[in-house]
């Protein structure tokens, strides 16, 4: 047991030292980064994003804003949460001036943005799109839990089955799945991955971890701070 776990903290530590070199290269100009909405996951609040947030500031980005999710326990259906981030959405832009904004999605937040994005016009004003850790396939620890937000996120529901169906969901938008095969709480955990989305893997041990990790944070910033698309 002591060697399985020296290996996995070596394997976490050269996996860690790719993703920073790899994502080392030149921002855009601060004038050319967009707004940025942070939307976070069942249990959470806008706190969830703190440690992104404060990275993405210190990096240069003038506007990062975080939404509060009502109800955050899963009881509110999918649609519902997505009408709130359109209208957060709306509010940026308006504050800010700009025409499109990038979104940062976690976990039900990024299944809760894809709904948006897919069914409610998001994709007109959402350049880049990441999901974190979003259980887009479903996962099988929604079972355990009651809600209407709780049920649409087990696998086969009605919800999930219509976005799927979508033939062509992202129109002129830049997606972007990050995932850790180890996660379980995404239960499979390749539930992560979206289609026609580019992937990025990372060995994070746990789910929350997601949003606290520096490598992940690198990519984060990498993608936002590109100045052409990144597919």
């Amino acid at each position: 047991m002591r060697a399985l776990l020296v290996l996995l903290g070596l394997v976490w530590l050269v996996s860690g030292c790719a993703m920073t070199a790899a994502s080392a290269h030149r921002l855009a100009p601060v004038e050319q980064r967009v707004p940025v909405l942070l939307v976070h996951g069942i249990g959470d609040d806008a706190s969830a994003f703190d440690s992104l947030r404060a990275r993405l500031e210190q990096s240069g980005w003038p506007h990062v804003h975080a939404i509060s999710l009502r109800p955050n326990n899963g009881s509110a259906g999918i649609p519902i949460l997505a009408r709130q981030v359109a209208r957060e959405a709306e509010a940026l832009r308006e504050r800010t001036g700009a025409r499109r904004v990038d979104v940062v999605g976690f976990s039900m937040g990024a299944l809760v943005t894809r709904y948006w994005v897919q069914l409610l016009g998001g994709r007109l004003v959402v350049r880049r799109f990441i999901s974190i850790s979003g259980p887009h396939a479903g996962t099988g620890l929604a079972f355990l839990g009651r809600g209407k937000g709780v049920a649409q996120m087990r696998p086969g529901s009605r919800l999930l089955r219509t976005l799927q169906e979508d033939p062509r969901p992202w129109g002129s938008m830049e997606v972007h799945s990050f995932w850790t095969p180890w996660d379980l709480t995404i239960l499979p955990a390749s539930s992560s991955r979206l289609s026609g989305a580019s992937e990025r893997r990372f060995p994070v041990l746990l789910h929350p971890w997601m949003l606290t990790d520096r490598r992940v944070h690198d990519a984060v910033v990498d993608v936002l701070g590109s100045p052409a698309v990144a597919r």
